[in-house]
């Protein structure tokens, strides 16, 4: 199962970076009011917005690559490590949104690593 370990990595690491680009794109696109601008323009506005366009097909690669890990592993084996993508995404979160991170994240994202150790020992 190890020889499909970067396949693996290369699936987390597409996860997380779709949710970064999700999340810039957002911030651009600014709040939703369905209400006010309609559903159609609402969802051209998101869909059309650059970062946007690009985490939806970042999804579909890491959900492409992910498809080929399941194929090839056991999904009790290869599904605990997309947790890994909580820890990119917080510390670039931290590193470049500026969100926090306060002890008790970092106390969980040292929980999720030593439990994809555990796993990937397995």
């Amino acid at each position: 199962m190890n020889t499909y370990l970067p396949l693996i990595l290369f699936t987390v690491l597409t996860n997380a970076a779709a949710q970064l680009m999700l999340k810039r794109g957002m911030t651009g696109v600014g709040s939703l009011n369905l209400a006010g601008d309609g559903l159609v323009a609402t969802v051209f506005r998101v869909v059309f917005n650059p970062f946007v366009f690009a985490g939806l097909c970042t999804f579909v690669v890491s959900m492409a690559s992910h498809l080929v890990v399941l194929s090839k592993v056991q999904i009790s084996y290869a599904y605990p490590f997309l947790s890994l993508a909580y820890v990119v995404v917080a510390a670039y979160a931290y590193f470049v949104f500026h969100e926090d991170l306060g002890a008790m994240r970092i106390a969980g994202i040292g929980f999720i690593v030593l439990g994809t150790i555990f796993i990937a020992q397995s």
